[in-house]
C-alpha cells in the first residue's frame, strides 16, 4: 500500500512517464491490467514502477532456483593426527586427505596433543610440515598452522586446475 501523495512513475516499458498523485498513477496501472510497486520508497517523490508484479515474483525465484542450482557446497573435511602418528598410520591419513582434496572440499588437519605431549608442539609442526610437503601437488594451504587449545590446525584447499586454451586450429576442424 503506497501511502504518499505523490510519486515519480516509471511504466511497464522502463521509460519515465513523470510525476503523477498517487491515485493516478494507480488508475493508470490498472488500465493495462498491472501493478503499481513502489521500487525506491527514500526517493523524493518516492519511485514507482508499473508492472505485473506476479510474473516478478515468478521471474526472481526462477534466477534464484538456477543461482542455487549452479552452485558448488565445499565441505571441511577433518583428518586427525596425533604427534608420534607412525608412517604407516601417516600414509593412511594423507591418502583420505587427498581423496577429500581431489574431490573438491578442503582437509582440516588436525594434530591433537594428549597429555604432556603439548609440551613437544616442534613435533606438531614438523608433522602439519610434512603433511603440507606431502601434498603440495593437490593442495595450497588456506591457513597456516593455528594453536587452539591441545589442537594444532591447517586448513588446505584444492589446487585451481588450469584450463587448458583451445587452439583456433583444433577448434575450426570439430
Amino acid at each position: 500500500m503506497i501511502r504518499v501523495k505523490e510519486v515519480t512513475v516509471i511504466g511497464a516499458d522502463g521509460e519515465q512517464l513523470g510525476t503523477f498523485p498517487t491515485h493516478e498513477a494507480l488508475a493508470m496501472a490498472q488500465e493495462n491490467d498491472l501493478d503499481l510497486v513502489e521500487v525506491a520508497p527514500h526517493a523524493n517523490p518516492p519511485v514507482c514502477r508499473i508492472m505485473d508484479y506476479g510474473k516478478f515474483k515468478y521471474k526472481q525465484s526462477k534466477r534464484a532456483h538456477e543461482a542455487k542450482k549452479n552452485q558448488r557446497v565445499i565441505h571441511v573435511k577433518e583428518v586427525k593426527f596425533r604427534p608420534n602418528t607412525d608412517q604407516h598410520d601417516f600414509n593412511f591419513k594423507i591418502k583420505h586427505a587427498q581423496r577429500f582434496l581431489e574431490a573438491g572440499d578442503k582437509a582440516k588437519i588436525i594434530i591433537f596433543f594428549k597429555g604432556r605431549e603439548i609440551v613437544h608442539r616442534d613435533h606438531g609442526q614438523k608433522l602439519l610440515e610434512r603433511v603440507a610437503q606431502t601434498l603440495e601437488d593437490v593442495a595450497d594451504i588456506e591457513q597456516s598452522s593455528k594453536q587452539e587449545g591441545r589442537t594444532l590446525t591447517m586448513i588446505m584447499v584444492p589446487k585451481k586446475k588450469k584450463e587448458v586454451p583451445v587452439k583456433k586450429e583444433d577448434a575450426a576442424e570439430s
